[in-house]
C-alpha cells in the first residue's frame, strides 16, 4: 500500500518498487469473499488500492474516476458495488447525488478516518470487520448475483424431433366407398344366360 509508513526502513528487493495493495488474509479467506462475483472482487482492489495514510472514508467507485482504470460498464459497477456494500466489505459515508457528487466510501478492514464531509452519524454506524460478521442462508451460491435468468424456450435437455407418428399410434387412413360390394363382384358370377346355354 503507497502510504509512506515504511520510510526508513530496509527497502524489500525480492519485488518491483513501489506501493503496493494490502488485502488482509481475513478478507480473502473469509465466506463473503467466496460468494462474490469476479467484477465484485475486481472492485474491491480499487478500493484496496486507493487507501492511504488518512482517506478511509473518502474512496470512490464513480463511473467517471473508474473509466480511467478500464471499467466501462455503469451496471456493472452498480451491481459490484451492491455485492460489495451487502457483504459488509465497504461502508458508505457520503451519499451521491446528481450532477455532480459522487458517493464516498470506506473499506471495513481499516479504522474509518476522521474528517470533515461525513453524512451525520457514520462514524457510529461504521463498523469495522463487518465483512466477518455477516449472517449467510445456506446454499446461498445457488442464487447467481446477476439476478435470475430468463426461462429458456427450450426444455433443459434440448429440442427433440417430432415423432413420425401421433403418441396414440398411426391414424387409420379414410378412404371412399369401394365400388365394388363386400360380397363380391357380379359380374365375376356367371349369367343366368351362360347358365341356361351349358344346359
Amino acid at each position: 500500500m503507497a502510504n509512506g509508513r515504511n520510510t526508513g526502513r530496509k527497502r524489500d528487493t525480492s519485488r518491483d518498487p513501489g506501493g503496493f495493495v494490502a488485502l488482509p488474509w481475513s478478507v480473502l479467506d473469509c465466506p463473503a469473499y467466496a460468494l462474490l462475483s469476479h467484477p465484485a472482487r475486481s472492485l474491491l482492489v480499487e478500493f484496496a488500492r486507493q487507501v492511504g495514510n488518512d482517506n478511509n472514508g473518502r474512496l470512490l467507485a464513480s463511473a467517471a474516476y473508474l473509466a480511467k482504470r478500464g471499467w466501462t460498464s455503469t451496471d456493472v459497477i452498480t451491481r459490484a458495488k451492491r455485492e460489495l456494500l451487502g457483504g459488509g466489505f465497504i461502508f458508505e459515508t457520503v451519499k451521491g447525488h446528481r450532477p455532480n457528487k459522487a458517493s464516498w466510501y470506506a473499506v471495513t478492514w481499516r479504522t474509518l478516518d476522521k474528517m470533515s464531509g461525513y453524512d451525520p452519524g457514520i462514524e457510529k454506524a461504521f463498523e469495522r470487520g463487518a465483512y466477518q460478521k455477516m449472517n449467510y442462508v445456506k446454499n446461498a451460491k445457488l442464487r447467481p448475483f446477476h439476478g435470475v435468468e430468463k426461462a429458456l424456450i427450450a426444455p433443459s435437455h434440448g429440442v427433440e424431433s417430432v415423432p413420425a407418428t401421433p403418441p396414440h399410434g398411426p391414424i387409420s387412413p379414410i378412404f371412399p366407398p369401394l365400388s365394388t360390394p363386400s360380397h363380391g363382384d357380379h359380374l365375376d358370377k356367371p349369367s343366368a344366360c351362360a347358365i341356361q346355354t351349358t344346359h
